[in-house]
């Protein structure tokens, strides 16, 4: 028998083979990416929507696979390509994501993908600590973003977004907001794991936030730390709300003097017109703030939306903003501002989840939804329930309907003109 001598410079070089095989080797396998979000977000064919799929008070009781399947069935029929979620730590994102999966599988027309969202807090949110830390992650934090980033690495075919907090850097946000630059460090994070090949280096990553939170309000939030941070994200994701600043900031809103001898009809228009600008406005500002900087980069809207129902501000003994039909206005009027400027519009929300606001029923957070808990869709989309998209679909076992019965005088006694300018101020000091 013949033993051949292995030298040390041979391991040496064996060793330095192995190493260099093994770095250029792909750490996860991405190769099912066939579509990006450069190429969906502004593509109007694939519309966009923030998603819950919660029927219940609370959030203990997890929706099913069967029940989230039959929401992605209703929204696919409706023309919903993208979907946005805003936190990891329940199951509902993972079988969400195994749920898209598993449909595409059954029938590979089936086009669902998603913005994960990736929830942070400041230090001490939610808890009975006396003062916020704005700028210390909550423990959670880091938690959060390892399993956004690992259902990205099972799923890299249908996450294309990742999005860091949600309203996380507004101020207004008093339980858990934090500064600027914790959203930072962790959008750097993962924009580091795409160049090391830890994600897909098609993902986009944002944060998803109030239009003040990226520049477009006071100056008290044009910090160094958001210019980097603007820097660093792949897009913008900015919100906007007219509804709830029929309330907070109604200029736009009331009815003004030389609109008093017009209709009821066209008050209601004349004031929804207003608040589309109102919108579009806000959406102005955040570009012209990144531009200041030198930066120019997409922006789309994250969020905006109209409650149907309210016993808060924005209801009967309040804005008077609140029903099927203004919400109804403003659904349409967003979305043909957005397809023809090529804006992603992620419209807040698809179905009502009562969980948000369960100690007041009607309270407004619990009635965003284009369809509600009785499988009813509500006016903005009485159109597709005419062209009978969704024959044969159910949800809870349930045939889409529409409210009202379809009946639009009913639905009309519900609606209420906005208030004049002087009844707008006397509520305001009377507060």
């Amino acid at each position: 028998m013949i033993v051949k001598r292995i030298t040390p410079i041979l391991i040496i070089t064996l060793m330095v083979t192995l190493m260099v095989s093994c770095s250029d080797r792909p750490k996860h396998d991405f190769s099912s990416v066939q579509i990006t979000a450069e190429e969906i977000l502004g593509d109007p064919y694939y519309q966009a929507i923030s998603f819950g799929a919660y029927r219940e008070t609370t959030r203990d009781i997890q929706p099913t696979i069967p029940q989230i399947k039959e929401d992605l069935q209703i929204l696919h029929a409706m023309g919903i390509r993208l979907l946005r979620t805003y936190n990891v730590h329940y199951d509902e994102a993972a079988n969400l994501l195994q749920s898209i999966r598993e449909m595409k599988e059954d029938n590979p027309d089936f086009e669902m993908y998603l913005m994960l969202g990736a929830w942070i807090d400041a230090k001490h949110a939610w808890t009975d600590e006396p003062e916020r830390i704005r700028d210390e992650d909550s423990p959670r934090n880091a938690v959060e973003i390892d399993r956004a980033v690992e259902l990205t690495q099972q799923y890299p075919e249908i996450v294309k977004i990742i999005a860091v907090g949600n309203e996380a850097m507004v101020h207004w946000a008093a339980e858990y907001w934090v500064e600027p630059s914790i959203i930072l460090n962790w959008v750097n994070h993962l924009q580091d794991l795409k160049r090391d090949g830890e994600l897909p280096e098609t993902l986009w990553i944002t944060s998803s936030d109030d239009f003040s939170s990226w520049g477009g309000g006071g100056e008290e939030y044009h910090t160094a730390d958001l210019d980097a941070l603007i820097e660093a994200v792949d897009f913008i994701s900015m919100h906007t709300y007219p509804m709830h600043n029929t309330h907070y900031n109604p200029d736009f809103w009331g009815v003004p003097e030389d609109e008093m001898h017009l209709s009821d009809m066209e008050k209601i228009h004349s004031a929804m017109d207003r608040s589309l600008d109102f919108a579009i406005n806000q959406y102005d500002s955040v570009v012209a703030y990144m531009q200041s900087l030198g930066v120019d980069k997409p922006v789309h809207i994250g969020e905006t939306g109209w409650a149907t129902v309210s016993n808060e501000y924005y209801g009967a003994d309040g804005a008077r903003a609140t029903d099927e039909y203004k919400s109804g206005l403003y659904y349409k009027m967003i979305r043909e501002w957005s397809d023809s400027n090529n804006i992603t519009v992620f419209y807040f929300e698809a179905f009502d989840e009562p969980w948000k606001d369960a100690a007041n029923p009607l309270g407004s957070e619990n009635h965003f939804g284009l369809i509600n808990l009785q499988a009813e869709a509500k006016y903005a989309i009485w159109d597709l329930v005419d062209e009978g998209i969704f024959d044969g679909l159910t949800r809870d076992g349930m045939p889409i309907t529409k409210t009202f019965g379809g009946d639009l005088d009913l639905l009309m006694e519900t609606v209420e003109v906005p208030p004049t300018e002087e009844e707008i101020t006397a509520r305001l000091e009377g507060q």
